[in-house]
């Protein structure tokens, strides 16, 4: 069913609306506004200048004066458009000079002819660009003289009285008793324009810089606001490459150490398992390069890297210990949630990763997708390698790797720090599970050890920096995490919503 057509005057309107749209911002611009002013200005003073006699008879007063003043009216017409076109360059100058010019026009042609219009027009341009006091300064001493001139000329009586209807011969020369005479209508016909058009004039300028004053500090708090998140976002980025440095030398090293202890141990009475241990500390090595060189070619990049390529995406954390006094992750314990350099995670060489070290010439290392539900049991191999007695549950659960990506890769970072904490911080445990399972609506995931084994050496105070890191990344997904002691040992658990829209 196709939808109705809009009928013709619907099309006709929205034409008109957009034809006004677009007159609406050719007349905004600069120069066309000073266009329409300037020859504003001149036809309407040429006007008045040069038909003042036909409108108001004037040469059955003034005689041949007439031909001189329309003569001085072209003259000051002339003069006041080229002052009016300097208008936005000089605005004060410009204000002095069309101020001067109606004097002149006053004085020799007995009405301002047009500069009512020059004046307003000047002095709208200083309140626009300057502070107000400034432009009410300006138009004091651009519009005063001009009231006062128009009060005591002659001239000004004898054309003022005749716009009126008024006889000339009875204004013209005339000096007023008293005040009440001071304010006669042929000096307002003259003045009270001028007055009024100055002051709308002042006020519409001063309103005009007052809405780009405000427009220039909403644009500067943007800016301001703009540097600050660039700011905000080079730190982050700088914790990130911090964090994903501390994963690759945390727990590559750890799970290194272990296994060249143990490699040593096993060296005399059994070649064969300090050999498989060798190996294993050589290829977590060449991860741990690996990442690392992937990390600082990010850094370094010029442009951003492809989506689902790159190392690091939500905030997160990993595993800590602090009451009993295991320590948290040499002081960061916040990961990424898709950091680089972990245990366990894609390795060069053997289990899915293109990669090993760079090729000729220091390339940079290979991109590949982050660790998920299906490198779990090879994470766990990884630290049965290296000594602790995992024992699993639910890491082939039905429908695990049907999570998303994101969601993967936090279940497989908690079970990473779990571990690797208890590898670092309870040496020679008797047992560790890892359970992951479904519990209704949730994935649930329990690390839990038997705390270390005997001889064992003392670990460092905690800080629980790894509680708060893993407790973010869980709750990214609306999710929660319990880590504390349990028994002699210590426990991590974490939920996280099956659905996205359980959260």
């Amino acid at each position: 069913m196709t939808s109705p057509r809009p009928s013709a005057t619907a099309q006709t309107g929205r034409a008109a609306v957009r034809v006004l749209a677009a007159v609406g911002r050719f007349v905004r611009r600069p120069a066309v506004v000073d266009t329409l002013v300037v020859g504003t200005f001149t036809a309407w003073s040429l006007l008045l200048g040069l038909g003042a006699d036909s409108m108001l008879d004037l040469s059955t007063s003034l005689g041949g004066r007439v031909t001189g003043m329309q003569v001085l009216s072209s003259v000051l017409t002339a003069a006041g458009a080229v002052a009016l076109s300097r208008r936005r360059a000089h605005p004060v100058p410009v204000a002095v000079a069309v101020g001067a010019l109606a004097l002149v026009s006053l004085a020799g042609a007995g009405a301002t002819h047009g500069f009512e219009l020059a004046v307003a027009a000047a002095l709208g341009q200083v309140a626009a660009v300057r502070p107000a006091r400034t432009a009410w300064l300006v138009a004091a001493g651009v519009v005063l003289p001009v009231v006062v001139v128009a009060r005591y000329v002659p001239i000004v009586a004898v054309v003022g009285t005749r716009l009126l209807g008024g006889d000339p011969d009875d204004a013209a020369g005339s000096v007023p008793p008293g005040l009440a005479d001071l304010v006669t209508p042929w000096w307002a016909v003259t003045a009270v324009p001028v007055v009024v058009l100055a002051l709308v004039a002042v006020a519409a300028g001063a309103a005009l810089r007052t809405r780009r004053q405000r427009a220039a500090e909403a644009a500067a708090a943007r800016a301001r606001e703009a540097a600050q998140r660039a700011r905000l976002t080079r730190a982050a980025e700088r914790a990130r490459v911090a964090r994903e440095m501390h994963d690759v030398v945390a727990h590559s090293l750890t799970v290194m150490v272990a296994l060249g202890g143990g490699a040593a141990a096993a060296l005399d009475r059994s070649p064969d398992r300090a050999r498989a241990a060798l190996d294993e500390l050589v290829e977590t090595g060449r991860t741990a390069l690996d990442d690392v060189r992937r990390i600082l070619d990010v850094l370094h990049a010029e442009e951003d890297p492809v989506p689902g390529q790159v190392v690091g995406a939500t905030p997160g954390g990993g595993g800590a210990r602090d009451d009993r006094g295991r320590a948290a992750d040499d002081g960061d314990g916040r990961r990424d949630a898709a950091g680089g350099g972990d245990v366990g995670r894609d390795a060069a060489g053997g289990d899915g990763r293109p990669g090993g070290e760079a090729g000729p010439g220091g390339g940079r290392a290979p991109m590949a997708p982050q660790p998920g539900a299906g490198d779990l049991a090879r994470l766990v191999e990884r630290f049965r390698t290296a000594g602790l007695p995992v024992r699993t549950s639910g890491l082939a659960v039905t429908g695990l790797d049907a999570l998303g990506a994101t969601r993967q890769l936090a279940v497989y970072r908690v079970v990473q720090e779990a571990l690797t904490n208890t590898l670092r911080h309870a040496p020679g445990s008797p047992r560790v599970d890892v359970d992951v399972r479904r519990d209704g609506g949730a994935l649930a995931v329990v690390v839990t050890d038997a705390g270390p084994g005997d001889g064992a050496a003392p670990a460092a105070p905690g800080t629980r920096r790894g509680v708060v890191g893993m407790t973010e990344r869980v709750a990214a997904f609306g999710g929660t995490v319990e880590a504390g002691p349990h028994g002699p040992g210590w426990r991590v658990r974490a939920r996280l919503p099956w659905h996205e829209g359980d959260a």
